[in-house]
């Protein structure tokens, strides 16, 4: 996986919310302007003497990548809901997200050229890493697939576009910049577990909106550098969404992971690390989270093999406190299988320490 644990764990930790999915069409609000057309010829003189230079080149880059990718950017009909997805290779598989998808098996997936929705069938999904893969029953002519960047060399400032469907919106496309690389973030709890904690994620200033959910985040060589995932909440503005702060799964990982379902219907090498345990977050005497409690280790496992055991508390791993699954889970994104740690755990209210050579998921 791309970037580097020190890097990742450096990163303040933001609140996130798993983008929601959008069912139908939604409601768009049009200004009125003045009546007659004295009025509106008056309107654009101002607009036009006011304007800034439009820097035509630029401009041109954006049309000639919007028209070079946006074809093999699609709307999924996930029953209820729509999201997004892009068209991983000429044989009809679409890489999205797992939340996208759900819990369903089949779909109805629209191109950007228009036409009858497509009928499509899951092939896999690995929510670990919040992607999965589906399969259009029967390609049509011209499908075109969408080119993979190595994001490893995606760097800070680059110009980027979002394409998706956002709020039902088809074939939508937003612009920004990559606000940064190598983030660690989670996604806001669903169905009671601790959600999707996904490493090296880049940034980005384009806005991201429910629906553009497994769309493309693409650069001006019209390749996609990630899958637009999660958008950022505020917690001072009621859990609302902050502004101009988006998380993609970079492009390297997209192809790690959809390459193996392709080939084998399951993901085969996860590429993250893991202690090999089943845990839970436990409280303190002020109720304040304070640590991990294994509940089971996996036989022959990370944990298992140096000595840790059920009911023994995490509390730090390297140098970074642990106060809750989420945290610990953090803390391990940034790892990988067959790296040393150092896991600092309580048992029997004393505090011990011990090397473990992390397994994999």
């Amino acid at each position: 996986m791309d970037g580097s644990r020190n890097h990742s764990r450096r990163d303040r930790r933001l609140p996130l919310l798993l983008l929601p999915l959008t069912a139908g069409a939604c409601a768009i609000a049009l200004l009125s302007g003045c009546s007659g057309s004295g009025a509106g010829t008056s309107s654009a003189a101002a607009v036009d003497a006011g304007a800034p230079k439009v820097d035509t080149e630029l401009e041109d880059d954006y049309q000639r990548v919007i028209k070079g990718v946006l074809p093999s950017v699609v709307q999924i009909d996930a029953g209820e809901s729509l999201g997004s997805g892009v068209v991983y290779n000429d044989r009809g598989h679409v890489v999205t997200n797992a939340h996208v998808v759900g819990g369903e098996k089949s779909f109805k997936i629209t191109t950007a050229t228009g036409g009858a929705p497509l009928s499509a069938e899951l092939v896999a999904t690995y929510p670990e890493q919040d992607l999965a893969v589906i399969k259009l029953d029967n390609v049509p002519d011209g499908l075109k697939a969408a080119k993979f960047a190595d994001s490893s060399k995606v760097e800070v400032g680059q110009i980027v576009l979002a394409m998706g469907s956002p709020l039902g919106l088809s074939s939508s496309v937003t612009q920004g910049i990559v606000s940064a690389v190598g983030r660690t973030v989670s996604a806001s709890p669903r169905d009671g577990g601790p959600g999707a904690t996904i490493g090296n994620m880049v940034q980005t200033s384009a806005a991201i909106n429910p629906g553009n959910s497994g769309g493309a985040l693409v650069n001006l060589d019209s390749e996609v550098i990630g899958i637009p995932t999660l958008a950022a909440t505020d917690p001072q503005m009621g859990g609302g969404a902050a502004p101009g702060i988006g998380f993609a799964i970079p492009s390297s990982m997209v192809k790690h992971v959809a390459g193996q379902i392709i080939k084998d219907g399951r993901v085969t090498d996860s590429g993250r690390a893991a202690l090999g345990i089943t845990g839970r977050t436990v409280v303190n005497d002020e109720f304040e989270p304070a640590g991990v409690a294994i509940v089971s280790t996996q036989e022959n496992g990370a944990a298992e093999k140096a000595g840790l055991r059920a009911g023994d508390v995490i509390t730090q791993l390297d140098d970074t406190e642990i106060t809750t699954i989420t945290s610990l889970l953090e803390a391990l994104a940034s790892d990988q299988p067959g790296d040393k740690v150092r896991v600092t755990y309580v048992r029997g209210g004393e505090t011990r320490t011990a090397e473990v050579t992390l397994g994999e998921i």
